[in-house]
Parts: structure tokens; C-alpha cells; sequence
């Protein structure tokens, strides 16, 4: 179900698409990682985020 309010949007993306992926194990860790919090690999991309136009 789509979210119509801005503020809840926002609040819904920041939580579901901000965060960084290990590349190595996949694993998910904060936007200010600089390693895996899982296996030390330093291989970080950002999450994939894919625009939904109306």
C-alpha cells in the first residue's frame, strides 16, 4: 500500500533504503560504515534505490 504522506515517506525510505551492503557476505550495515560489521571486508556498496514515478 503506498504511503501518501511526505513526512512518512521520508521516514519509511530513511529506514528501508539507507544503508550500506557488503558486497563479500552481504550483510547489511549503517551509512557510516568504513568495514562489514560481519566479516571486516572493506568491499561496501550503498543499497540500491529505484525511483517509483507515478
Amino acid at each position: 500500500m503506498p504511503i501518501e504522506d511526505p513526512f512518512k515517506r521520508s521516514v519509511a525510505a530513511k529506514a528501508l533504503l539507507n544503508f550500506k551492503i557488503c558486497r563479500k557476505c552481504g550483510a547489511r550495515n549503517p551509512m557510516t560504515a568504513t568495514k562489514c560489521r560481519r566479516c571486516r571486508s572493506t568491499n561496501l556498496r550503498l543499497k540500491k534505490t529505484k525511483l517509483v514515478r507515478k
